[in-house]
């Protein structure tokens, strides 16, 4: 890579890759399993990974992977595409597919924007950003995922008629978030009461990361259609 390359990379919007040691078990499942769900590098073309797939779902983050499995176990004619460079939830995200034996999953091990990049046009009916790291401090709010360029992003991955939930705990996150998506024409913020961010939707499942309640305000869910071109 040269130096020219390297000064346009994006920022890292993930922090830590790994905190605690995986557990041998977890861990050899891992790289049982891994290798198998895990999507295969170069131009991604979803279809042929689920052949008959009714839609292709993108969930941006996915923690510990308790949504996405959960998504998934629900709606077995989805393909689900997950991204997570944390690579302790990526082994929890193995468990729970194994455990479920979910055959709708496959995982990216790395920046969703990498995956993103490599998706065709109008291939994703729907994305999951719930609970980003919220990069509290003024000076990393250039780290967030959340930005113009990522809004461009995925407009260009998804349908018309697609749907974007974002979901935070932290306010100015929040508002970050949803001054950065209305400000992108591809998007419309389809809230029409307070209740529409203030209420879990009710597909949501609650996940270990959203009990803790880390952030600065009550969860606060952001949901978009993609208009057409």
């Amino acid at each position: 890579m040269s130096e020219q390359d390297h000064d346009y990379r994006p920022l890292r919007s993930f922090g830590r890759l790994k905190s605690r040691p995986i557990k041998p078990r977890q861990a050899a499942l891992m790289a049982e399993r891994l290798p198998d769900l895990r999507i295969p590098a170069g131009p991604v073309t979803p279809r042929n990974l689920m052949p008959g797939a009714r839609e292709v779902w993108l969930e941006i983050g996915f923690g510990g992977g308790e949504h996405m499995a959960a998504q998934a176990a629900a709606a077995s004619d989805v393909l689900i595409l997950g991204a997570e460079p944390f690579l302790n939830g990526v082994a929890s995200a193995v468990r729970h597919i194994d455990e479920q034996s979910l055959a709708n999953v496959r995982l990216h091990d790395g920046d969703a924007r990498d995956l993103i990049a490599r998706l065709p046009d109008g291939a994703i009916d729907r994305v999951f950003v719930l609970f980003p790291d919220p990069w509290p401090k003024a000076r990393h709010h250039k780290r967030r995922l959340i930005q113009p360029e990522t809004a461009v992003a995925l407009a260009r991955v998804m349908r018309p008629g697609a749907r974007l939930r974002f979901a935070s705990d932290w306010a100015d996150y929040v508002n970050d978030a949803l001054a950065t998506l209305r400000a992108e024409p591809a998007f419309r913020w389809i809230a029409t009461r307070a209740d529409d961010w203030r209420t879990p939707p009710a597909d949501h499942v609650t996940t270990r990361y959203e009990e803790k309640r880390l952030g600065d305000c009550a969860p606060v869910f952001l949901e978009f259609d993609r208009r057409a071109d």
